[in-house]
């Protein structure tokens, strides 16, 4: 359609690198002044799906209104779509990711017009077949949204016997929770778990000088030991002064015991992530023995 217009490829690269356009998978484009909606989202599905196929997994998900389910990096290059077939129905391209796919009538809606796995046996899928840290955070994601609830995603994991990828979903599934307010945060967690620490709660309410509350990411109410994720997206030089004054607050005046980390600390070889978890809850322990 560009192409038709006059428009070239690089001229298309000018116009999402100057704002003018979003490209939000390979080889769509639409103009940055219409707003997110379903329907844009559907139009923009519509123009790469092919016939016959369902949209499923990491797509599914962000047709669905969950854009935290979109891998890393996702935002610098377009995806492509995951779209599959019922089994002897495969077909690849440059714009889609393509495949088979065993799918029963209750796994598919239709969302104006699309054929899309519903939120339900989206979760279920990418909890086995994504890697372990980007699949808690998927099922995180997609239970805040609301569509299902912990217990029909618990029921929902039995079928998926002899699936490729069951067991990690069996893992992963009972320590969802709607509470993560990023996909890093439900990364801590699980982190938080591997240590064999106690469950902990999710946005944990704390009072706040002067009324209001605080939030401490992960936490354990009744020892006042948390942890949270400072992200370089949301907590940078001009958000410091207000995370130290939280913080001080929480430590000096409520008597919490926090963890602080980034991204060195939960990712790659040189993560200690686990060893100051260790460290924070047996000092936690000391000032508050059970």
């Amino acid at each position: 359609m560009a192409a038709d217009a006059g428009v070239g490829r690089y001229a298309l690269a000018g116009l999402v690198s100057d704002g003018t356009l979003q490209r939000p998978m390979r080889g769509v484009y639409y103009g940055s002044h219409h707003a997110d909606s379903l329907d844009l989202r559907v139009a923009c599905l519509r123009l790469v799906l092919p016939a016959g196929f369902v949209v499923t997994d990491r797509s599914a998900g962000w047709l669905w209104g969950v854009p935290m389910i979109l891998a890393p990096g996702d935002h610098r290059t377009p995806p492509r779509v995951s779209a599959y077939g019922a089994p002897g129905n495969r077909m690849r391209n440059s714009l889609t990711d393509s495949g088979e796919r065993r799918l029963e009538d209750r796994d598919v809606q239709t969302v104006g017009g699309l054929p899309v796995t519903t939120p339900l046996r989206t979760a279920c899928d990418l909890g086995r077949l994504l890697h372990r840290d980007q699949a808690v955070g998927a099922l995180d994601a997609l239970l805040r949204h609301g569509r299902f609830d912990l217990g029909e995603l618990l029921v929902e994991v039995s079928r998926f016997k002899r699936y490729r990828g069951v067991v990690q979903l069996r893992q992963l599934a009972p320590i969802a929770d709607a509470g993560a307010q990023s996909p890093q945060e439900s990364i801590l967690r699980l982190r938080w778990y591997d240590c064999g620490l106690p469950p902990p709660e999710c946005q944990v309410e704390v009072p706040a000088p002067g009324g209001g509350s605080y939030f401490v990411d992960v936490g354990l109410p009744d020892l006042k030991f948390g942890a949270e994720y400072d992200g370089a997206e949301f907590h940078d030089e001009d958000t410091r002064p207000h995370d130290d004054s939280r913080r001080s607050w929480l430590t000096s005046r409520q008597g919490w015991s926090l963890v602080v980390v980034r991204a060195a600390n939960i990712h790659g070889r040189e993560q200690d992530v686990h060893a100051r978890l260790r460290h924070g809850h047996q000092a936690a322990l000391a000032r508050y023995p059970r």
